[in-house]
């Protein structure tokens, strides 16, 4: 038992030293992610509002007619109507990036020159060209370009505003691709790129970054466990209790802090491993559907009349479309109108959570759903019974335990700042994996797909991680104060440990330096040598 005591007692000692500034980094950046959420990015809501309104009146080319321009293999699933430098342009996306085809001339569009750029970067920020400030040309992404890699290369500009707001803008597609500003960019630096180790350098390796953040995740979780262990057996049962703590001075407090909040720190660094999901225990991909099920077949542009701007301007009653998309849902076709934001809606909340599966699909209270052979406004959703038969005949095979419509979040699929459609209806299979599909009738198209893995997982990392309850998640400022107090414990025993080990370090160098000078001192004169 010695042996093992005195074994913890240097595992947790030289691992606190190695991991203690990760500790004392992970639990305060994780209080500024509580209100600065991730990365800064152009969120969706901001580039709609950002793009200029669509001139229909300017719109001479059928979309058969855009497409022939594309010379698109295949047609996509989605086409995409919407304004480029000033001019109404379809857009295909495809898996070699997106086509721009202009809708006025039928012009190709071929690469955005630099001055382009430096326009569009004006107009996104309704500001003078004199005020955009060209700064360089990526090739690499940058530390607010870590997800572009595939979109390079971007031309970066900085603008002369209170904000010291800076724009990539992509030269193939003439979009605002990134927006930051110096609050944004401060945030993130005491936030989200320490927390996650999104240093440019580090992360553009993803093997290494991963392998980084795998391996001091786990070895925390190490350090952590033997802490609490070293706590318990390092207790002796005495009165007065406080005789029980064997410790004084600052070690006295990195004991206390130790043992209250040592749970808290294993979970959180537990739970901080498996979303870098290390054992693949959750890659498997449960049922599969394709997007046809839904749609009823590829996108027929043959069947989306010339546009009729008279004809809008009277359904929308003079509103301004921002973006339109041409789409075929349950073998019809439809226009997807997204308007412009109303401005009593506000602003919506920022997430303070990913789930740890995909969830696609945003809740847009400015959009439109227009039918193109009747030019009649959909606001009624698809029948639960049309998309269940749709299920069924693409998996005539895989019994069907429930389905249900929801009008409210349920544990798995969900958005604590209502982001995400409702309702939805949730459909459980009785496959191997157990796979629950969401699929949002307003649209008729899937929005999640969990299998049984999955929902594991959603309580082992953000159960664990986000502290995500909905009994107290939901309850603010509550689970703010409780995150808080419970960080600022953890923050409070790593500092300790911190402190400790430097001045442990300083004695151990001091040591070594002594020793030669000593040794030197205690050396026997030769004879003949007088002293």
């Amino acid at each position: 038992m010695t042996f093992l005591r005195r074994w913890l007692i240097l595992s947790h000692r030289y691992l606190g030293i190695a991991l203690s500034l990760v500790f004392v980094v992970w639990f305060a950046s994780g209080i500024v992610m509580i209100y600065a959420g991730g990365m800064p990015r152009l969120t969706p809501q901001l580039r709609l509002e950002r793009l200029p309104a669509l001139d229909l009146s300017r719109v001479r080319l059928a979309p058969t007619d855009a497409a022939e321009q594309a010379t698109l293999g295949r047609i996509p699933d989605r086409v995409a109507v919407l304004t480029i430098m000033d001019r109404p342009a379809y857009r295909f996306p495809s898996g070699a990036g997106p086509t721009t085809v202009f809708a006025d001339n039928g012009e190709v569009l071929e690469e955005v020159d630099l001055e382009q750029a430096r326009t569009i970067a004006g107009r996104f920020m309704n500001l003078p060209v004199d005020d955009i400030r060209y700064v360089r040309t990526l090739t690499q992404p940058d530390q607010w370009t870590l997800i572009q890699g595939r979109a390079m290369p971007q031309h970066k500009f900085r603008v002369d505003d209170e904000a010291g707001t800076e724009l990539y803008v992509s030269p193939y597609t003439g979009d605002v691709s990134v927006h930051t500003t110096r609050r944004a960019r401060t945030l993130a630096w005491i936030g989200t790129i320490p927390h996650w180790f999104y240093f440019a350098p580090l992360r553009l390796n993803a093997a290494l970054w991963t392998r980084a953040v795998v391996w001091t995740a786990g070895l925390g979780c190490v350090l952590a466990l033997f802490g609490l262990i070293l706590g318990v057996i390092q207790f002796k049962r005495s009165r007065p209790f406080a005789a029980s703590i064997p410790y004084a001075g600052w070690m006295r407090w990195h004991y206390i802090t130790g043992v209250i909040f040592g749970v808290f720190t294993l979970t959180w660094a537990y739970s901080g491993l498996l979303s870098m999901e290390p054992f693949e225990w959750t890659t498997r991909t449960g049922l599969e559907v394709s997007r046809d099920v839904f749609t009823g077949g590829p996108l027929d542009l043959s069947r989306f009349p010339a546009v009729d701007p008279a004809a809008w301007d009277r359904l929308l009653g003079g509103r301004a479309i921002k973006e339109m998309e041409l789409v075929r849902i349950q073998d019809d076709p439809y226009y997807v109108v997204r308007l412009a934001r109303d401005e009593q809606a506000g602003v919506p909340r920022p997430e303070r959570l990913h789930q740890p599966y995909n969830v696609t699909g945003v809740a847009e209270p400015d959009r439109l759903l227009v039918a193109a052979n009747t030019f009649d406004v959909r606001r009624e959703p698809f029948s639960a019974d049309s998309l269940m038969a749709r299920l069924r005949t693409a998996l005539p095979d895989v019994p069907i335990v429930e389905s249900q419509v929801l009008s409210e979040y349920d544990s798995y699929y969900y958005s604590r700042g209502r982001q995400t459609p409702l309702p939805v209806l949730r459909v459980k299979f009785a496959d191997p994996e157990e796979t629950w599909f969401y699929i949002d009738p307003q649209m008729s198209q899937l929005l999640a797909r969990v299998h049984r893995l999955n929902r594991v997982e959603r309580w082992l990392y953000s159960g664990l991680h986000n502290l995500d309850f909905s009994f107290w998640y939901n309850r603010r400022p509550l689970w703010d104060i409780g995150v808080i107090l419970l960080s600022l414990g953890g923050l409070a025993s790593s500092g300790i440990g911190l402190y400790l080990g430097i001045k442990r370090v300083r004695r151990g160098v001091k040591g070594v330096v002594r020793s030669p000078r000593s040794s030197d001192a205690i050396q026997p004169v030769p004879e003949g040598v007088s002293q």
